[in-house]
């Protein structure tokens, strides 16, 4: 005669007890350490405190600023910038930089993008870039106000970067990060353009948000 048994329904209530204890413990456990793990991340960042990098306008030639028919701008402008890493412990990567000229608030030149690169700590690079802008269209005013910037003797430009960054610490890198860059050139506005470019050699500090 074979046996069998049948549990009763206590039984079966001890197993699904048992069942979701075990469950409740390994998420307890999971948990704990995730927050353990953000906690010091957290730690870490705040002992470290990384600084945002530092950009200066070292150099702006503009080499073409003229306008077509239909209010269309032909622009050829020259870059230098100086990017500074502050930080003593803290690398950053950054990654599709892209820079661009402007004028009164329009965009004259197409974006013109720099390769990515990583930067140690405290250290520096100079980025150079041609920013060209070729039948771009411009507001209507635009003729008036670089001929009143020339009977005043100055143009004042603005270069912006745009793109995003990561920082590193160890072996742990962030995500990303947007980066804004706003550099402003003060150029002697005489009658040298088109004969000549006009130049700016400042040393600019730029603002950066991140």
């Amino acid at each position: 005669m074979s046996r069998f048994s049948i549990e009763s329904p206590k039984h079966c209530a001890k197993k699904e007890i048992n069942v979701n204890k075990f469950y409740k413990k390994f998420f307890f456990i999971f948990s704990s350490f995730f927050t353990s793990i953000l906690f010091l991340i957290l730690i870490v960042w705040l002992i470290l405190r990384p600084a945002k990098p530092q950009f200066s306008l070292k150099e702006a030639d503009i080499y073409q600023l003229k306008l077509s028919g239909f209010n269309l701008l032909n622009s050829s402008i020259q870059l230098t910038l100086l990017s500074k890493n502050p930080n003593d412990k803290v690398g950053i990567y950054y990654d599709e930089l892209q820079a661009y000229a402007a004028y009164k608030g329009q965009q004259i030149t197409v974006a013109t993008p720099f390769p990515p690169f990583y930067q140690g700590h405290q250290d520096s690079n100079l980025l150079t870039a041609s920013l060209i802008g070729t039948g771009l269209p411009v507001a209507s005013s635009f003729g008036y106000e670089v001929g009143r910037d020339q009977t005043a003797g100055k143009l004042f430009l603005n270069v912006k970067v745009n793109g995003r960054l990561r920082w590193k610490v160890g072996t742990w890198v962030s995500g990303r990060y947007r980066l804004n860059v706003n550099c402003v050139a003060v150029m002697a506005f005489g009658p040298s353009l088109p004969s000549g470019p006009l130049s700016s050699k400042q040393g600019t500090q730029c603002s950066t948000t991140v």
